[in-house]
């Protein structure tokens, strides 16, 4: 039987939301089939203060053993690097998760926060992730940190994290069979496609047939802010629910599992000059894309400029 540890940082809970929402199998099903015994989660345990407080120091001190280490939310260092901000029995999580991570056999960042530090930029409480801050390694364990299995903290990055890729990264994790991982540390098989790849609105960013409003199907990465082609995610792979995606359902993608999320600039809003945007499609070279785009417009088909009308 393995063992797994669910500490929660400073974080909205949105990823427990998600690890509830688990399908096929459901979380109590997917523990009991993986031989998984669940010692704490914030939200989901019943024992009392004084048992975690136990099991914390158990598990600090290698009297009990941890295979998987999961953290919800970023890490506070401040202030000055004391981590007093965030605090468990008047010691630092961050003192605390430091030690919990060199034992545990498997270390989990589980939503974009723990992974990259997230919404915690936009605090002065020097929030972090466990092996990153934003897109530079390093984090609360630094770039060098490995498992007592040896493998790199895991980051699986979402707002919140999707729940099938949480449950695909366990079986791994269980089977003792690390994923491959990009550049990022997170799972290539999910985190290797743009949003945009499987967006029902590409041929419309292909033709630059665009909304400046919402309501329409047109693409909205020119003025509305849509972050898919810039962000590697699984949403429009496996959708969400089963059933849907931000781009699917007209709304524009957020970026939340880019490193750098929440971006500076307001949602809804693509910063540009003269009508191109700062920031173009991963990969793409600005001069092409000049080149490129104005020629897509003007051959644009009817049937896709006429379904610009709002519905």
């Amino acid at each position: 039987m393995l063992t797994a540890l669910w500490m929660q940082c400073g974080a909205c809970g949105g990823d427990t939301m998600s690890l509830l929402g688990m399908e096929s199998p459901h979380l109590p099903a997917l523990l009991d089939e993986l031989q998984v015994e669940l010692l704490w989660h914030p939200s989901l345990s019943n024992g009392s203060p004084a048992y975690y407080q136990n099991l914390i120091s158990d598990l600090r001190r290698g009297r009990r053993p941890l295979d998987l280490l999961l953290v919800e939310g970023f890490v506070s260092t401040g202030p000055e690097g004391s981590g007093a901000f965030d605090t468990f029995k008047g010691e630092a999580k961050a003192d605390i998760l430091t030690e919990l991570a060199a034992r545990a056999g498997v270390v989990l960042a589980v939503g974009t926060c723990a992974s990259f530090g997230g919404i915690g930029k936009l605090s002065e409480i020097d929030a972090v992730g466990l092996q990153f801050h934003h897109q530079q390694p390093g984090g609360l364990l630094g770039r060098q940190f490995r498992s007592t299995r040896g493998w790199p903290v895991i980051n699986i990055p979402g707002c919140p994290v999707h729940p099938t890729v949480l449950k695909d990264v366990l079986y791994a994790a269980c089977e003792e069979t690390a994923p491959p991982l990009n550049a990022f540390q997170a799972p290539e098989d999910w985190f290797g496609v743009l949003v945009h790849q499987g967006c029902t609105r590409n041929e419309y960013h292909e033709y630059r047939v665009e909304d400046d409003d919402f309501g329409g199907p047109g693409c909205m990465f020119f003025h509305l802010g849509c972050r898919g082609p810039l962000t590697y995610s699984p949403c429009n792979k496996i959708l969400w629910n089963n059933r849907n995606s931000k781009t699917n359902a007209g709304t524009p993608c957020f970026g939340c599992t880019h490193p750098d999320f929440p971006q500076e600039h307001p949602f809804f809003h693509t910063p540009s000059i003269i009508d191109i945007p700062l920031e173009l499609p991963d990969g793409v070279d600005r001069a092409h894309y000049l080149a490129y785009k104005g020629m897509a417009a003007a051959a644009a088909p009817e049937r896709l400029v006429k379904r610009t009308s709002k519905v």
